[in-house]
């Protein structure tokens, strides 16, 4: 995809004291929707190891709801950043660049990460992050514990750009419906997807998806009608979602440009039967 579009992002701020008391956020059994705009100053948190920095933590494990993974929003002032950002040695992680260019560190050496720069991070791979610059850099950071299977090695930490990946088109859609995989489907060794759903003016999601992935979905680009469970749930740039698993879902992209979201899911592995996310006890 060579057209890269400006990234939706947290607003930050307040609103005015005049602002009316209503909005479109909502937790429900099933689903979350946090709107952009409740993304302020008063609901970001700093974390150890960080300076310069603060994040917005959009998901997180629950009890009873979404189990497997969380979801920040970070934001990285100039001489901002971390040599231990991950404090858990087991976590994977997925980092999307949306503004600004940071400097990832890993074994190989440094890497620059500018808007639509994607890395993956094994766990125990002792990454850092910084920023160089004079601007604020904001970027996803998706982490969860990596499961291990008997016989599969974990895979390398690799580093890319939505610019040099590739859509693949659904079946039988003529590419109205396409999905930017940074990872292989087909590659055992990974436990979670972080890919970019694309949907062109007009296209659906034909079909109430109900499977046993979770998913986290960041409005990145445009509007749409979104399935959630019994509901239609209208979300534009900067909103997002987060179902639990086998919640119903389906969409309508009806805004007049290209609607597109940051999808996590958890994939590749047996469910738990006893621990935590599980009925039975370990």
């Amino acid at each position: 995809m060579t057209d890269l579009p400006p990234y939706a992002t947290p607003p930050g701020g307040l609103p005015p004291q005049t602002a009316l008391h209503t909005g479109r956020a909502v937790l429900t059994e099933a689903y979350a929707v946090i709107p952009a705009g409740v993304m302020t100053d008063i609901v970001t948190s700093f974390l150890p190891g960080w300076t310069h920095t603060r994040a917005w933590i959009i998901a997180r494990p629950m009890s009873g709801f979404s189990e497997t993974f969380s979801h920040y929003i970070m934001e990285v002032g100039p001489n901002g950043g971390s040599d231990t950002p991950e404090p858990d040695e087991m976590a994977e992680g997925v980092i999307f660049v949306t503004h600004g260019e940071g400097w990832l560190r890993l074994d190989d050496g440094e890497h620059a990460l500018g808007p639509g720069g994607y890395a993956w991070l094994p766990p125990g791979s002792g990454w850092t992050f910084h920023n160089g610059g004079e601007l604020p850099v904001r970027f996803h950071w998706i982490r969860k514990a990596y499961e291990h299977a008997p016989g599969i090695d974990v895979p390398a930490a690799f580093v890319t750009n939505e610019a040099d990946v590739t859509p693949l088109p659904m079946p039988d859609t003529d590419g109205r419906w396409s999905t930017t995989r940074f990872v292989d489907p087909a590659d055992i060794r990974h436990d979670m997807h972080v890919n970019i759903v694309n949907l062109a003016p007009g296209a659906v999601i034909p079909f109430e998806e109900t499977h046993v992935m979770e998913h986290g979905l960041y409005v990145l680009e445009g509007k749409a009608v979104y399935r959630l469970n019994r509901d239609w749930v209208e979300v534009g740039p900067g909103d997002y979602m987060w179902l639990r698993a086998f919640c119903p879902q389906a969409c309508y992209a009806g805004g007049p440009g290209r609607f597109r979201y940051l999808l996590y899911k958890d994939v590749n592995r047996h469910p738990r039967l006893r621990g935590p996310g599980a009925f039975g006890r370990g």
